[in-house]
């Protein structure tokens, strides 16, 4: 069985640790961790990670954050996937920090990527894992705090947060959403 995994988040070295760009940086721990290395394709960069007889394609999109639905497009109809073999990995502002949401469905939240993603498929019945990165900033400044660096709280506790997502994604892909959301909602 293959799974699509999807991290949303910006090319570019100055997002490259900003709050916009977990989603890169979650599968980027899963490679890691699985000694796995990314290499360029089409529309993004992909790395496949095996596990427990499941195929994980992991694709964080060259195509801005604005554009994913493409990537995700191109990469579900290549590997001859349904949406429901689909997981997007995507900030979420009104999450508190270090929050796991996983949903079967949803709106774009007002997240940009997502918003994409539903226009270019035509639908929004894929699964979603949300990263809680808080919302401390002042009224207008919210641009500045998505694509914003981590402060020294939040890089502390990233690794662990990250490691509960790789979780998450493992537990997607061998026990099924329904397992995954009862486990890690709200951890």
């Amino acid at each position: 069985m293959k799974y699509l995994i999807v991290g949303l988040g910006n090319i570019g070295e100055e997002y490259m640790n900003t709050r916009h760009n977990i989603g890169f940086q979650i599968l980027d721990a899963f490679a890691k961790a699985s000694n796995v290395a990314f290499s360029p394709a089409r529309y993004g960069d992909r790395a496949v990670i095996k596990f427990k007889g499941r195929q994980f394609i992991l694709i964080k999109p060259s195509t801005y954050m604005n554009l994913s639905g493409k990537a995700v497009n191109y990469w579900l109809q290549k590997e001859k996937l349904s949406q429901d073999k689909l997981l997007v990995l995507t900030d979420d502002l009104a999450l508190e920090f270090g929050t796991i949401r996983i949903r079967a469905k949803g709106s774009d939240g007002g997240h940009n990527g997502l918003k994409n993603i539903n226009e270019v498929l035509g639908m929004n019945g894929y699964a979603r894992l949300r990263f809680g990165i808080g919302n401390e900033f002042n009224r207008g400044h919210q641009v500045n705090y998505v694509l914003g660096q981590w402060d020294d709280y939040e890089l502390e506790k990233l690794p662990e947060r990250k490691e509960k997502c790789i979780e998450a994604i493992k537990t997607f892909g061998t026990v099924g959403l329904s397992t995954a959301m009862n486990q890690f909602n709200n951890k």
